[in-house]
């Protein structure tokens, strides 16, 4: 992975890691790697980031997440991206642990579906979903939890997801979420969707390290 790089690859996980667990700028970044007596581009912060970040959140999900409960608080909140606004789909358990996110440009019934289908076919069907008065994500909750039933036709008699739509009950979710929008906030707007969807799933992964989800650290070996 970090063959044929300038820079040691402790210094490239350190950078890359700081990036996306504090509200540091890439600037601030170059300025304390400075400090101690490493000279790096901000600019070449950056391009590790981008470059680095999805292959740390494969290895990630070659570890085991821990198993989630089967109550989940679902949302999406809003990330700019050149000057307009797009869309983070989340989901957490009833201990806060993240079920699965889903970046989007859209704020539709497909986005909605698509979101819901990846958090099923990761950890399978929840006993109840928690949402706020959306009328898409129930449509889509109602969606997807009939395909996985017809699709799996070894079950016998499953009871369909209970969906509890409560804005006042969803301040788990609500709450989780601070910590990603208090990263995001200082870097004023992403300049691509490719770069936006990149750089927030390396903030989910930082966040679930921190929820100790699963084994992992940013080691370069399997």
């Amino acid at each position: 992975m970090f063959k044929g790089r300038q820079f040691d690859q402790s210094v490239i996980l350190l950078c890359v890691r700081w990036y996306l667990a504090y509200g540091l700028s890439l600037r601030d970044l170059k300025e304390m790697m400075a400090e101690r007596g490493i000279g790096i581009d901000h600019s070449t912060i950056h391009r590790w980031v981008v470059h680095f970040a999805p292959r740390l959140l494969e290895r990630f999900n070659q570890r085991k997440r821990g198993a989630v409960t089967g109550k989940w608080h679902a949302d999406e909140t809003y990330i700019k991206v050149c000057g307009e606004w797009m869309y983070l789909y989340r989901a957490v358990d009833s201990v806060g642990d993240t079920v699965e996110f889903w970046f989007s440009k859209t704020r539709d019934l497909a986005a909605a579906k698509r979101f819901f289908r990846k958090a099923l076919e990761r950890h399978g069907r929840p006993e109840r979903v928690v949402i706020d008065g959306s009328q898409t994500n129930l449509e889509a909750i109602v969606s997807c939890d009939t395909t996985n039933q017809l699709q799996d036709r070894c079950r016998c008699r499953v009871k369909p997801i209970r969906i509890r739509q409560s804005q006042y009950l969803n301040n788990r979710i609500e709450q989780d979420r601070r910590r990603i929008k208090r990263r995001v906030r200082p870097m004023l707007g992403f300049k691509s969707l490719a770069t936006a969807s990149i750089i927030l799933n390396g903030i989910e992964m930082v966040h679930m390290m921190r929820k100790r989800q699963a084994r992992f650290a940013f080691n370069p070996n399997p």
